[in-house]
Order: structure tokens, then C-alpha cells, then sequence
């Protein structure tokens, strides 16, 4: 028995031995590899599935939009297109009805969710209003519009004839003249003068800075050049300028100053004097300078800056014609005296049949712009304005 018992105890180690061999061991490194297998191919998946979606959701999106577009140009565009009123506000019950239908076809084609019957009817009626709503604005602007317009109409001052000046009605045919003296000073005040609405004779001072642009200026216009001469006046202590006739040249020198200002200016219709109250009073002086204008074949209009004048004597006694300024406009450069010369010279037009008004260049600021303010009613009364070698009104 205790030989036995100790064979038992001997061989149960044997045993023992045995389990623990059977033992599995794991490999670290194919543990790692394995896991990390697994985590790429769970990252390819979750990739390929949102690639999945992604294209999933691209051909969901037209389906929707399909369905909505509609609806906003319908907002746009079925206004303007509509041919009345009525069809623009509010859409027709089939017409939505039609509409409807349309939208559950294309829903169902797109796998879209489907909308209910009462929430389609119910945007449908939303887009009626907005429509409408909009239309009715559009009219109510269009008619507010027309409102003002006719308002505006009706508030704007009907058109009246231009302002009454008081002149007569013109006489015998009564032709004006208006003369601008002292040209060659300022091309500025010249060009003012020349934008009037008819024709007007400029006289031009020789041998001055801008003497032959103002002269080319008024040929250029249309209008009427002439030689605006300086003369001596009575009192020594005023200069009459560059090129003036002085009491002490013989004939032969006022010829050749004669001669060498119409060159400068010329070509020209006439002369006139500037100042030379002292030169038209002299009867011998008067005679060259009338001699020498004969032969030129051109006029010579007296200014009249001294009523001794013997420019009307000598001529007669010449046999030469000539003109002579009635009127001078600007005195005093004021609206009141200007259109009170005018007066004037509209009655002196009416009695002998023309008048010859001298204004100046240099009351380019006022003087232009009442003429032109006249010019309507004058020319509206019968009388026609002239330059003056075209007036008729020579006298001999």
C-alpha cells in the first residue's frame, strides 16, 4: 500500500507537466498588425460610406430645387408676362391645381419626401398672396406715378406769352440797329455779344492786343465788322488811344492812319469815331477823313459825341451819304436805363423808319441779355433788326 501510494504521488507531477506545455503564447508583433489591419479596413469603410453619401445627397438636391424654382420665378416673372390684371394677382384654380400636380410627380421621380395635400395648398396660396401682393404694388406705384405725373401736369403754370415789355406795335416797317463800340478789348465780353439772336455791327479800336482775333471773331459770326477810329476829344487830357486822328496831322497823315487801321482790321462795311468831339467839330479835319473813307468805298457813321458835329454839313457839301448814331444804350449800365433807351429808340424807329442804338462792348454782363430779353416781343410787334450798312437808314 505505501509502495503503491507512492507510485500515485510520483507520477500526478508528470501530469502537471503536461498541462503547462499545452499552454497557448501569442505573437506581439502579429497582434499589432493585425489591429492595425483592422482599424484601415474600418477607415476605408467609413470613407467609402461617406463618398456614398455625399453622391447620395447630389442627386437628392435637384429634386428639390426642381420644385422650388418654379415658385420663385413664378414671383418674378408672371407679372410682367400676364396679359391682365386679374391673372397677375390671383393664379387660376387649375392652374394650381395643374401645379400641384406637377410638384407630387417630380417628387415622387426624385424620392424626395412628399409633401401633404393641405401644406402644398397652402404654399400655393402663400405664392398667390406674394404674387398678388406684389403685382399690387407694381400697380400701385405705376398708378402713383401717373398720378404725379398728372399732378404735375395740372400744377405746372400754363404757358403764357413772354413778359410785355409795353413797346408799340412797329411803324413804317421800323428797322433797328445796334452797334457795340469798343471791340479789341476783351475777346470774353465780345463773344457775349455776338451769341445775340440777330444780327449787330461791331466797331473794333485798332492796335490793340486783340484787335484782329475780335475783328475775325465778328466775320466769323456773320455779323458786321466796322473801324472804331480814335479821334481827339475836346478835353487835351483824355487819350483817345493808339492810331487816333490828332488835331495837328495835315491830310496826308490822317490818310495814311486811315489807311493802316482799316488794313489792320479789315476787311470792314464803315468806320466810326471814337471820342473826337474836338476832330468832328473841325471842318477841315471832317473833309480828309470823309475823302479818305469814299475812297475805300466803305460808310462812315457819326457817333455823335458832340452835337457841333459838321460830319451832316460836310457830307452834303461832298455829296457823300452817311449814317448817324441816335441813341446810346448804356450810359449808365442799368437795367432801368437800358430798357428806357430802348423805349426811346422804338419811337424814333417808328417815327423816321430806323434807328441806330450804340452800346459797348464792356457792359457785355448786362446790356446782351436785356437785348435778348426784348427781342422776342420786338421782333413778335413787327420790328426787324439789322446791321447798318443793311438798314436803309444813309442819310445825304
Amino acid at each position: 500500500m505505501s509502495a503503491q501510494k507512492k507510485t500515485v504521488r510520483k507520477k500526478s507531477p508528470q501530469k502537471r507537466r503536461a498541462t503547462k506545455k499545452a499552454r497557448v503564447t501569442l505573437d506581439t508583433k502579429k497582434v499589432i498588425i493585425a489591429s492595425a489591419c483592422v482599424c484601415a479596413l474600418c477607415v476605408l469603410l467609413l470613407a467609402v460610406s461617406a463618398l456614398f453619401s455625399l453622391r447620395l445627397q447630389e442627386t437628392e438636391t435637384p429634386a428639390l430645387v426642381e420644385r422650388e424654382v418654379p415658385q420663385t420665378n413664378a414671383e418674378i416673372i408672371e407679372t410682367p408676362q400676364s396679359k391682365s390684371k386679374e391673372d397677375s394677382v390671383v393664379p387660376p384654380k387649375n392652374a394650381s391645381t395643374q401645379n400641384s400636380l406637377d410638384i407630387n410627380s417630380s417628387d415622387k421621380n426624385s424620392g424626395a419626401e412628399k409633401i401633404p395635400d393641405s401644406q402644398e395648398e397652402k404654399s400655393q396660396n402663400e405664392i398667390a398672396k406674394k404674387v398678388g401682393k406684389k403685382s399690387s404694388r407694381q400697380e400701385g406705384k405705376s398708378e402713383k406715378k401717373s398720378s404725379e405725373e398728372s399732378a404735375a401736369l395740372k400744377n405746372q403754370e400754363p404757358v403764357t406769352a413772354p413778359h410785355d415789355f409795353g413797346f408799340p406795335p412797329a411803324l413804317k416797317n421800323a428797322v433797328l440797329c445796334v452797334v457795340f463800340d469798343d471791340g479789341g478789348q476783351n475777346v470774353a465780353q465780345l463773344k457775349k455779344c455776338l451769341a445775340l439772336p440777330f444780327p449787330v455791327t461791331v466797331a473794333v479800336l485798332p492796335r490793340l492786343a486783340h484787335s484782329k482775333e475780335c475783328a475775325a471773331l465778328v466775320r466769323q459770326s456773320g455779323n458786321e465788322v466796322i473801324l472804331h477810329q480814335p479821334m481827339q476829344a475836346i478835353n487835351l487830357n483824355v487819350n483817345p488811344g493808339e492810331g487816333a486822328i490828332l488835331p495837328q496831322m495835315s491830310g496826308a497823315e490822317i490818310a495814311a492812319t486811315l489807311s493802316q487801321n482799316i488794313a489792320e482790321i479789315g476787311p470792314i462795311a464803315g468806320i466810326n469815331n471814337h471820342e473826337g468831339s474836338l476832330i468832328t467839330e473841325d471842318e477841315v479835319k471832317v473833309g480828309f477823313v470823309l475823302e479818305t473813307v469814299h475812297q475805300k468805298r466803305i460808310y462812315f457813321l457819326d457817333s455823335r459825341t458832340s452835337s457841333a458835329t459838321k460830319i451832316p454839313s460836310v457830307s452834303m457839301e461832298m455829296g457823300f451819304s452817311y449814317f448817324q448814331r441816335d441813341i446810346f444804350l448804356d450810359n449808365e449800365k442799368t437795367r432801368e436805363n437800358i430798357l428806357q433807351e430802348l423805349r426811346r429808340g422804338v419811337e424814333i424807329a417808328n417815327r423816321q423808319g430806323f434807328v441806330i442804338m450804340i452800346g459797348h462792348v464792356w457792359s457785355a454782363e448786362i446790356l446782351p441779355a436785356v437785348l435778348e430779353e426784348v427781342y422776342p416781343e420786338l421782333q413778335r410787334k413787327g420790328y426787324r433788326f439789322s446791321t447798318v450798312s443793311n438798314s436803309g437808314a444813309q442819310r445825304k
